[in-house]
Formats: structure tokens, sequence, C-alpha cells
């Protein structure tokens, strides 16, 4: 067996990590070892990055057959949905913070767009569950990727719940993820965490995808409440990304997040 094959095994075995889809794994443990780390160094650094890229949003158990119990008796009463899919967002760093200013959110970045019929939402965590609020037409189509297996297993039986034709994958976004043509591709607060692993990620991604409209965000605190300039950093950022690139760009600023939508030519 290779070292990059150990690592894999011994990574997924660990609780934490053992739903984390193997092509992320596999990824993150390639650039380590690449590294000259030795395999038990390599493994433990593995574990480190996926903690940061992943790991770190996931706020206290998962209870997934719980939360779709709840999804599903509400489901014949949009009120009684919307709140159940609330409680759920609340389980994750990402979602949990953004649901502070859900009901503008989307409302505002995505006015004046066409009808959204097909969204691409990649390192989606629990964003699919914002659905109720995006307004997307009766049978549009919605394909959401993250790493985490169970969660994406959640969120393909989640969108039968709603009115998208959804599809669900876990894969890796820097290396294995299909990426159709959308009207509308999401990578929200993401990309921080994929240029962790890769600096060159998200200019790549912007690349890749095939959208009409992307919008991209970006956190303005840590996860521990903390500013360090993020707002700032992170604008300067993307505008290194989209330099030289001859798209429509329109900003956002939210309690919570720094947004911009892309409208390509």
């Amino acid at each position: 067996m290779s070292d990059v094959d150990e690592l894999v095994a011994a990574v997924r075995r660990s609780s934490k990590y053992g739903r984390v889809c193997e092509d992320a794994v596999r990824g993150v443990g390639e650039r380590e070892l690449a590294k000259g780390r030795r395999l038990k160094d390599a493994i433990k650094a593995t574990k480190k990055k996926l903690h940061q890229v992943g790991g770190a949003y996931l706020e206290g158990g998962m209870d997934y057959a719980a939360w779709l119990d709840d999804l599903r008796a509400a489901s014949g009463n949009e009120g009684d949905f919307r709140w159940a899919c609330a409680q759920v967002m609340r389980h994750h760093a990402s979602t949990k913070e953004r649901f502070q200013v859900l009901d503008e959110f989307y409302a505002a970045v995505l006015a004046g767009l066409p009808p959204v019929r097909s969204v691409l939402d990649l390192a989606c965590g629990l964003d699919p569950l914002a659905i109720p609020w995006m307004g997307l037409p009766d049978g549009a189509t919605y394909h959401a990727y993250d790493i985490y297996e169970d969660m994406v297993d959640f969120l393909r039986a989640f969108m039968k719940l709603t009115q998208v034709r959804g599809q669900a994958l876990a894969c890796d976004v820097l290396q294995s993820c299909p990426l159709p043509k959308v009207d509308l591709a999401l990578v929200l607060k993401s990309i921080p965490c994929l240029e962790q692993i890769d600096r060159a990620a998200g200019a790549q991604l912007l690349d890749a995808i095939d959208a009409d409209h992307l919008l991209i965000s970006f956190p303005v605190h840590s996860l521990g409440g903390r500013d360090k300039g993020m707002p700032t950093n992170y604008e300067a950022r993307f505008r290194e990304l989209v330099a030289g690139k001859d798209w429509a760009i329109k900003r956002f600023e939210f309690a919570t997040e720094l947004a911009f939508l892309i409208t390509r030519f």
C-alpha cells in the first residue's frame, strides 16, 4: 500500500473524518506528503487541515435523521418549514451567521436578476436549507457539493421536500466535482477555506465555473468573532481574483458577510 493510500485509510478510520469523501482526504494528503513529511506527521497535518476547512464549522452533533423528521413534518406549511430549516442552519457556523441577515441577504443580492432556474452551490455546507428564501421558480435545478458524505445524503433527502430538482454530491471541488452550466453559482465564504489548501484555488474556480452570475462572499470576522481586518483583506483578495476580467460586479456588505455578485457578459 502506498503512503497516500495508508494516509487516506488512517484519516477515514477516525470518527471525526470518517465521512469526509475519499477524494478530499486524498487531495489534502497528497499535498502534505509532497512537503516531505513523514507519514505519521502527514496524517496529523491532513486532519488539521480538514478541521480548518470543514470540521471547525460543524457545531455539536449533526443529527440528520431527527432534522429530516422535523422537516418532513413541517413541509406542508411554509412558515413551519422555514422555521424547521432555520433550526438546522444553526448547526453550521457559516449558515448560523448568515441566518441573522437571511431575510435581506438573497432578496438584496438577487434583486433584478432574471428567474434563476439553475444553481450550483460549491462547498455548500448547510446553505441549501436557505432555498425557501431564494425565490427560485418551481422546477429549478440545484446542484449542491460538499466533502461530507452524511451531510450530502441529508441534503439530497431535504431537497425532495422543496420545489427544486436537487442533486447533492460528496466531492472535492478542487479536483473532482462536475461543473454544469448554470444561471447562478454560489461560492459563499468558501474561497478562504479552499485557499488554505491551495492558494490558486480561488482563481481556478472562477475560471472553471460556467455560470451567468456568480455570488462570491467572504466572512467579516473570525469564528471567534474577531474582525482582524478581514473585510479589507478579503475585498483586496477578491479584487486580485477579478483583475482584468470584463465582468460587472455589485458589492454588498452585511453585518456578517461581504458579498460580490458577478455578472458575466
